[in-house]
């Protein structure tokens, strides 16, 4: 597009100006120029500073939520670990009963007793 305006420019159209709108309305018109030139960079510096700062709110709530996120993936595993071993309780006992012998069963195995040992009396003879 167009490049740096210069100096030689400058009074190009300053002349220009004051050909067209007078001597009069000149200074008015420089006013105008002045404020709604100095209202457009406030306005750019306000939208580059509010850009600026959602940056920075957004980097900020990354660096908070990649440890809560962390916790909470951890947090999750290890509740389905015990969750997992909960359950692996639970059935341990169910496989222990289906494989203990039962007293219905006639051919399962019984645990031996000791032998009955007879009992003799005791006479004032046999004691030595």
């Amino acid at each position: 597009m167009l490049g740096p305006i210069g100096a030689q420019e400058l009074i190009i159209i300053f002349v220009i100006a004051l050909i067209v709108f007078g001597p009069r309305k000149l200074p008015q018109l420089g006013k105008s120029l002045g404020r709604s030139i100095g209202e457009f960079k406030r306005a750019s510096n306000e939208l580059r500073s509010t850009l600026e700062q959602e940056i920075r709110v957004e980097e900020t709530r990354k660096e908070i939520m990649e440890p809560i996120e962390t916790i909470s993936n951890e947090a999750r595993e290890a509740v389905k670990k015990a969750t997992q071993l909960d359950s692996d309780l639970e059935d341990e006992p169910k496989d222990a009963a289906a494989t203990a012998p039962k007293a219905d069963n006639p051919d399962s195995e019984k645990p031996e007793e000791p032998p009955e040992t007879p009992e003799t009396p005791e006479t004032p003879e046999t004691k030595v």
